[in-house]
């Protein structure tokens, strides 16, 4: 049987290649994917041509981006990172024929792995298989904006995830799937109030189906709203910490005025162009106020090695047990066969379609 890989050719152009298998490496494991989830923004990207990869170059020992060659040039064959899989063969006893477990290969029918250099974090039998989506990159993905949230108030002292919100007033911005999963997390781990904000009617929807606070940023003022409700004391009133999810200046602007004074906006967002609507001198300036960009990447600096992807990716498993049923039947809003994936992800680029979280089957 040959291998089905979905690759992007070029903006707008997705289709599915056939290729033979690849040899089994000594000590390698071979797996069949079950389920793969679809990340709306970072794979649009490479559909729409928007990825800051494609035109220029990165350099990673600088951090710095570049002009020069595409970093990733057409085709990108590397899409996706939210694999479910079964383990078909196996070389190595550490990962046995028949596990089911979370990867990040992309989108593809089948892969092949070497333990010691790939993630297989396998599934517990109490967990619906197709939640696995999450378990190995998105759901560690919004875990670390706890951990940053934690990181702001403790530094190297944090303990756990709860550190940066228990007891406080959060504010997520954007109801997409990282911002509501890490409302979600915020609410596990002890926050003592948690609002959700997003322009979209069906995305509040789900929100609330969470069990969420969710408002519209565009009825009223929010901040006008909750500086009003969440006060701290005389000229002190806001949000304790805000995580930006929705990746528009816009975003970003709403987010710096939700904080009371010298709070921190923990940054999740994947942005693609301009920031216009952001004005620096207006409530950034005039409150103190911090922005703290949590990539997944990195753990904040001196939680390592304590704090690694197995351990965020372990609090994920702890949060989709907790929800998980919740999340499977309302942040899960399509379950597409394999062999439909080109035409659905031009459609979700060309705005034809909208959905929350696409999984494509195998």
């Amino acid at each position: 049987m040959r291998d089905r890989v979905l690759v992007v050719t070029g903006p707008g152009r997705v289709e599915l290649v056939e290729q033979d298998p690849a040899p089994l490496p000594a000590g390698g494991f071979r797996v069949r994917t079950r389920y793969s989830g679809i990340s709306a923004g970072t794979e649009l990207s490479y559909v729409k041509g928007t990825n800051p990869y494609l035109h220029a170059s990165w350099d990673a020992d600088l951090g710095l981006f570049a002009p020069g060659p595409a970093s990733t040039p057409y085709p990108v064959r590397n899409l996706g990172y939210m694999q479910v899989a079964r383990v078909v063969e196996s070389d190595t006893p550490a990962v046995p024929v028949g596990a089911v477990g979370a990867m990040t290969y992309s989108h593809r029918s089948a892969a092949v792995a070497d333990p010691v250099t790939a993630r297989f974090v396998p599934l517990p039998d109490d967990l619906d298989p197709m939640l696995g989506v999450y378990v190995a990159h998105l759901g560690p993905i919004c875990a670390n904006g706890l951990l940053h949230a934690a990181a702001d108030l403790y530094g190297a002292g944090a303990r756990d995830l709860g550190d940066g919100v228990r007891g406080r007033r959060v504010a997520v911005i954007g109801a997409g799937v990282v911002g509501l999963i890490t409302a979600l997390f915020a609410r596990r781990h002890g926050a003592a109030s948690v609002v959700v904000l997003d322009p979209t009617p069906n995305r509040r929807e789900v929100a609330v189906a969470l069990g969420l606070a969710a408002l519209d940023p565009a009825a009223g003022d929010p901040a006008v709203l909750l500086k009003t409700r969440w006060a701290h004391g005389p000229g002190d009133r806001g949000a304790d910490v805000v995580f930006q999810c929705r990746g528009q200046g816009w975003a970003l602007h709403l987010a710096l005025r939700l904080l009371r004074p010298q709070g921190t906006v923990i940054d999740l967002a994947f942005y693609q162009a301009g920031a216009d609507e952001l004005r620096l001198g207006e409530e950034f300036h005039h409150n103190g106020l911090s922005v703290r960009c949590a990539q997944i990447g990195r753990v904040p600096r001196g939680l390592a090695p304590a704090w690694d992807r197995e351990r965020l990716s372990a609090e994920t498993v702890e949060l989709l047990r907790a929800d998980g049923p919740a999340i499977r039947a309302h942040l899960i809003s399509a379950v597409v066969p394999f062999s439909e994936a080109p035409a659905l992800l031009t459609a979700l680029a060309e705005n034809r379609r909208h959905e929350l979280q696409t999984v494509l089957s195998c």
